[in-house]
């Protein structure tokens, strides 16, 4: 009874004090979700509409024509992003932790999946492509899997997020808050507490121009406010004035079934103890970060957001747009004839503009002047040229030439002048995708945290790979801390791991490379065990994907034939003393089927080595050429 009197330290005061907040972060970036919501339009081909409002659409009557240079852009750098898709390998930081690192290397993925990354993936590159930057939300989710709970991955929308004006970190911001407009029969449903209480929100969210149209008239904005206290990451979710969930008021203390004595006939009895401290102690996450990670394209001093393709191409579109406007108009003008007509003239109007009537009648005699043709001026070609000038520096500064399109120009037609070009062409996307794989990097640590922390329950994956389906049960109990015995007494340890992130799928030319390379290496006779020696000399000066893998592999076949020479030495041995004590002839029989002669095989096969070599060398230069 006196823990139910007790005041919740998150109440009506506190949240009109956070919307305070709330309000005042919306304030701070509004020219940024402006921004946004223009970038969209521009994407949407909708531009005409934005130059309108400024002023510089011209007369609404002129065609409009909508080309597709900045949206073919985004589309190019979507492919390249996608072609590159990422997948983390964990790396142990000590080898004590070898083995965990394994089996979360192989777990993660899954989880990934069931989250169907690869979409959110997706969609965070459209929206960083054209707003400049993405933000993925790493959640745990208690509904999951009935109950038992499983990490949440999601594309958030920057016009949701609020963050205090100034900070280029947002783990900095003392206050995140997340938005979200729920129909308040839902919230009525799940929030029992809600009903007759949900009134319309001092708080407002930007929208985007949608093209039906949104009625949020029966739609209230639900607020996850995070924010730090004392070093720990606490969460208050509320609708208005209502608090639905905090953290801070919740005191309970966790507790698990054991066994805590015995009846009168020696039957355990099975009692609840505490297990942990309440959430108000412990916080929201045990990591202590804001489960936000903002992926940013052309970053900005002064805020953790940046600029898109869209803010980069926005002018020289408008040009060429406002350009082809005007040639349109101008080739419309010359396409379509106009008349002088005197207002004396004795000459039906009607039926001589319609091109159908093969008579026109007059009322009187046709003088020379009365109908002439107006004269209009052609257009000179140095406009078309500046044109053409425009979209070679949209191309240049989006850094989408032809060549990174599978087009080329100039004379060039050999397949590795070609192969270069696309190659050196495609830095630009090399370095937008690196950089993107960093932020990737925190979204897979912040759930290998989320599994240290909630991971308390085993669950089963199934794993892909290794020629077939395998179960494995985990329950994130080797990621938690343990103590570790030291000459002082010894110390609490948690397990650290780096990630390491790789395209999970190459480019169909990549995919073709590596093939080639392998069915060129095996014609070699890198894979002969008796050439291992000479194959890892040659492999160390090499570079390319998998030649750690390839090196082991060799290796191992290699000391797989110096274990069959040891055996069969000394079967040469233990034959050649039975032969002289039975008088068989096994040392023989054993030669000949080892294939053993006088003459060593290398020098009988020489000369055909050398032709085979030959062969392959014309090969190799064939095939190396991409098609």
């Amino acid at each position: 009874m006196e823990q139910e009197s007790i005041k919740p330290r998150i109440g009506a005061q506190e949240v009109r004090q956070a919307t305070q907040i709330l309000k005042k972060y919306k304030q701070g970036k509004a020219r940024l979700e402006q921004r946004i919501i223009d970038n969209e339009q521009f994407w949407k081909l909708r531009h005409w509409e934005q130059m309108d409002r400024r002023g510089g659409g011209g007369n609404g009557a002129d065609p409009r024509p909508r080309s597709g240079w900045l949206v073919n852009c985004i589309l190019s750098k979507h492919a390249d992003a996608m072609d590159s898709y990422p997948e983390p390998t964990v790396l142990p930081r000590e080898p004590d932790d070898s083995a965990e690192a394994s089996r979360l290397s192989r777990i993660l993925p899954v989880i990934l999946k069931n989250n169907r990354f690869k979409r959110v993936y997706s969609d965070a590159w459209w929206y960083k492509l054209k707003s400049g930057c993405a933000v993925y939300g790493v959640f745990w989710d208690g509904a999951k899997l009935g109950g038992l709970g499983d990490i949440s991955l999601r594309r958030m929308d920057l016009l949701h997020l609020f963050w205090e004006p100034g900070v280029t970190d947002i783990q900095d911001s003392p206050h995140f808050f997340s938005t979200e407009l729920v129909n308040n029969d839902r919230l009525e449903e799940r929030y029992p507490q809600l009903a007759g209480q949900l009134r319309r929100s001092d708080t407002v969210v930007s929208r985007y121009l949608y093209d039906e149209t949104v009625d949020t008239a029966d739609k209230s904005v639900v607020v996850d406010w995070y924010y730090k206290k004392n070093g720990r990451l606490h969460y208050c979710k509320y609708v208005n004035e209502t608090v639905l969930y905090a953290t801070e008021n919740d005191t309970a203390v966790p507790t698990a079934e054991t066994v805590i004595g015995a009846d009168a006939e020696g039957q355990p009895v099975l009692g609840q103890v505490p297990c942990g401290v309440s959430m108000a102690q412990r916080g929201w996450y045990d990591h202590g970060k804001y489960p936000f990670v903002f992926d940013v394209l052309f970053p900005e001093e002064g805020t953790p957001c940046g600029y898109g393709y869209v803010d980069l191409c926005k002018s020289p579109q408008e040009q060429i747009d406002l350009m082809n406007q005007a040639i349109l108009k101008n080739t419309l003008a010359g396409a379509t004839p106009r008349f002088f007509i005197r207002s004396d003239g004795a000459v039906n109007e009607e039926e001589y503009a319609d091109w159908t009537r093969p008579f026109v009648h007059t009322n009187g005699n046709l003088g020379a002047d009365s109908i002439a043709p107006i004269p209009t001026a052609g257009l000179d070609s140095v406009y078309v040229a500046f044109l053409q000038s425009k979209i070679a520096e949209m191309k240049e500064t989006a850094g989408n030439r032809d060549v990174n399109n599978g087009g080329v120009g100039g004379g060039v037609t050999a397949a590795t002048a070609i192969a270069a070009l696309q190659e050196y062409g495609g830095k630009l996307s090399r370095n937008m995708i690196d950089d993107s794989y960093d932020a990737f990097a925190q979204v897979v640590s912040l759930c290998i945290e989320l599994i240290r922390q909630f991971y308390t329950v085993p669950r089963v994956f199934r794993l892909l790979g290794n020629g077939g389906d395998e179960f494995i049960s985990y329950d994130g109990a080797a990621l938690r801390r343990r103590w570790i015995d030291s000459a002082d007494g010894g110390i609490y340890r948690v397990p650290e791991f780096d990630l390491e992130i790789a395209a999970q799928d190459e480019t169909p030319y990549k995919t073709m490379e590596y093939n080639q390379l392998a069915l060129q290496l095996y014609q070699m006779g890198f894979f002969r065990p008796e050439m291992a020696d000479q194959a890892i000399r040659c492999l160390t000066l090499m570079e390319f994907k998998n030649k750690d893998r390839l090196l082991a592999a060799i290796d191992r076949s290699r000391t797989l034939l110096m274990q069959n020479q040891a055996m069969r030495g000394q079967l040469r041995t233990l034959s050649a003393v039975v032969d002289s004590v039975k008088g068989t002839h096994l040392s023989e029989a054993l030669a000949q089927e080892g294939g053993e002669s006088e003459m060593p095989p290398a020098a009988a096969k020489t000369r055909d080595d050398t032709n085979r070599m030959e062969r392959q060398r014309s090969q190799t230069r064939q095939t190396a050429q991409p098609r």
